[in-house]
C-alpha cells in the first residue's frame, strides 16, 4: 500500500441514521482540501455507504453492518449472522486496516472503544507506536445520568484517560457541555477542546442534481425543506407535516419532503402516494447533496440531528425543529438549548403535534429570524479549529518532551 506523508484514519461505527458518516465525511473533506500531503481513510459500517461520493484522496473501508433497533438493542444486518460473530469480524478488519494504513492520526467518532469494544485493540496498538488518537464527540450525547451509566458499562472513562490524546467536542459550551456532569478526572478535562460547529458549504455541482432540479421546476424556487435526516425513525415526523398541509392551504410555501435513505421502502412509497393528493407537497427519497437543497430553501423543518443543525446554522435558515426523545434525548436537549438562544424555534411533539398547531408554526416560519441575528462567538469555527489541532498533532515533535500534547477548552 502506497502511503501519503500524512495519513489520517477515521472510525465511524454507523449503526443508526447518517449522522456519524456525514460528520466523518465533512471532516475528511476538510482535511484533504487543506493539506496537500494528507490522505484519509474512513472505516464505516453504514448500510448506505455507496450513496456517498468522496474525493480521490479519501478512501473508505466498509465493515459488516450492524443495526440499532428502536429499543436501543443491536443486531447484525445480515440476519443469518450472530451479532458476536459480526463484531468479531469488524474488529479484525479494523485492526488489520490500521496496521496496513499506518496512520499518523486516528480520529474516532463518538464511541470511545468502538461498538462493543471493537477498536480497543487498535487503540492499544496505535498508542504503542505513539500515534495520537482523538475522540470526536457531537455537542450533545444524552441525558447525563444515562450517559454516565452507559460509559461505566463500557469502561469509557479508562479509555479516555489512557488511550486518547485529545477529546474534540464539535460544538460550543454555550449550547451544551456533554461531559460536565460525569465527574471525570482533571486529566480528562484537560484534553477537552470545544471546536465549534462544523460549517457546511453547498457543492459546486448543483447542476448535476436532476431529480431535485426537476422538482424545483414544478414547485417553484421558494419552498420549505422538510427533512427527517436519515429517515429511519422519521415516519411520525413526516406524517405530522403532511397532516398540517392537508388541513391548511394558507401555508405560504410548498413543502419539499426529503424522506431519507434509511426510511423503510414501504413507508417511502406510502408517503409518496399520499403527497400526490396534497396540494403543494412533494417528496424526494434522498439526494446526497442535501446542502445544496437546504441552501435554496426559504426555511427548514427538521428533527434536529447534529448535521442538520450544522446546516441550518451554516446556510442561515429560519428553522422549526421537532426533536425526538427516544432512544436518546440528544435532539431534544440540543433543540431546547438552541431555542433559548434564539437560533431556532421548537415544537415538543410529545405535547403538541396536532395539525392545527403545526400549520400555525409553518405559516410563521418564513418570518422567523435567521440564526445569524444572534451573535455567538465561535459558533461555526469547528473546521478551522480542527485544522489547527490536526496540524499540531501531525507535527513530528509530538508529543513534546515534558509529556503528551494536551490542550484545554480555551485553546
Amino acid at each position: 500500500m502506497q502511503h501519503s506523508p500524512n495519513r489520517v484514519l477515521i472510525y465511524s461505527h454507523d449503526t443508526f441514521g447518517l449522522g456519524h458518516l456525514r460528520r466523518s465525511a465533512v471532516i475528511a473533506k476538510e482535511l484533504v482540501a487543506n493539506h496537500d500531503d494528507l490522505s484519509v481513510l474512513i472505516i464505516s459500517g453504514s448500510s448506505v455507504l455507496e450513496q456517498f461520493s468522496f474525493d480521490q484522496k479519501i478512501k473508505v473501508v466498509s465493515i459488516p453492518c450492524i443495526k440499532k433497533l428502536s429499543s436501543g438493542r443491536y443486531t447484525s444486518q445480515d440476519k443469518t449472522t450472530p451479532l458476536n460473530d459480526t463484531l468479531k469480524r469488524r474488529t479484525e478488519i479494523i485492526y488489520q486496516t490500521a496496521c496496513m494504513f499506518q496512520p499518523n492520526l486516528f480520529i474516532v467518532d463518538k464511541e470511545p472503544l468502538g461498538l462493543g469494544g471493537e477498536i480497543k485493540s487498535t487503540l492499544k496498538q496505535l498508542n504503542s507506536v505513539n500515534t495520537p488518537c482523538v475522540l470526536g464527540l457531537r455537542d450533545v450525547l444524552d441525558d447525563p445520568e444515562k450517559l454516565k451509566l452507559e460509559w461505566k458499562q463500557k469502561n469509557a472513562v479508562i479509555a479516555l484517560e489512557h488511550l486518547y490524546s485529545e477529546i474534540w467536542i464539535y460544538g460550543i459550551p454555550q449550547i451544551y457541555e456533554p461531559l460536565s456532569k460525569l465527574d471525570l478526572p482533571k486529566t480528562i478535562h484537560k484534553k477537552i477542546v470545544y471546536t465549534g460547529y462544523l460549517r457546511r458549504t453547498a457543492s459546486a455541482t448543483a447542476g448535476c442534481m436532476p431529480n431535485f432540479n426537476k422538482i424545483k421546476e414544478a414547485i417553484g424556487k421558494n419552498f420549505i425543506l422538510v427533512t427527517p435526516g436519515g429517515g429511519g425513525d422519521g415516519a411520525n415526523f413526516v406524517d405530522t407535516i403532511m397532516g398540517a398541509y392537508e388541513i391548511d392551504d394558507s401555508i405560504p410555501y410548498p413543502a419539499l419532503i426529503v424522506l431519507g435513505p434509511l426510511m423503510p421502502g414501504k413507508q417511502q412509497r406510502a408517503f409518496a402516494r399520499r403527497s400526490q393528493n396534497i396540494d403543494r407537497v412533494t417528496t424526494l427519497t434522498f439526494d446526497r447533496r442535501m446542502e445544496n437543497i437546504m441552501n435554496e430553501a426559504v426555511g427548514v423543518v427538521a428533527m434536529g440531528g447534529y448535521n442538520t443543525f450544522c446546516e441550518i446554522l451554516s446556510f442561515d435558515k429560519p428553522a422549526l425543529v421537532l426533536p425526538r426523545t427516544a432512544p436518546r434525548r440528544e435532539q431534544f436537549i440540543r433543540a431546547e438549548r438552541a431555542h433559548k438562544l434564539g437560533l431556532i424555534s421548537m415544537i415538543d411533539v410529545q405535547t403538541t403535534s396536532e395539525p392545527v398547531s403545526m400549520a400555525t408554526a409553518l405559516r410563521h416560519l418564513p418570518r422567523q429570524p435567521v440564526p445569524s441575528k444572534q451573535t455567538i462567538p465561535g459558533l461555526l469555527d469547528g473546521l478551522t479549529k480542527l485544522n489547527h489541532h490536526v496540524e499540531k498533532l501531525l507535527d513530528p515533535t509530538w508529543p513534546v518532551k515534558d509529556g503528551p500534547y494536551f490542550m484545554n477548552a480555551s485553546s
